[in-house]
């Protein structure tokens, strides 16, 4: 390398390394926001499975209870 090139490609070097620095935080704020917010929909998420988790189970439970027994009574037939 041309030594009188030196210090436009250390200058060259700073600015792309303040850019690059920049965009890092900038991606890492973003990603932290995304992170929250998935936090905050998992939760809403897990509430809602939770009110409708019983009375969902207990309804197919239900289902599957009457086809073995439907089943079972057709193989007794």
């Amino acid at each position: 390398m041309d030594p009188k090139y030196t210090g436009e490609m250390l200058r060259h070097l700073d600015k792309e390394n303040e850019l690059l620095t920049v965009a890092y935080k900038s991606m890492s704020d973003e990603l932290h926001k995304l992170q929250v917010e998935e936090e905050m929909l998992m939760r809403k998420f897990y509430e809602f499975m939770s009110a409708q988790g019983p009375s969902k189970k207990a309804e197919d439970d239900n289902e599957m209870q009457v086809e073995r027994d439907s089943d079972n009574s057709k193989v007794q037939s």
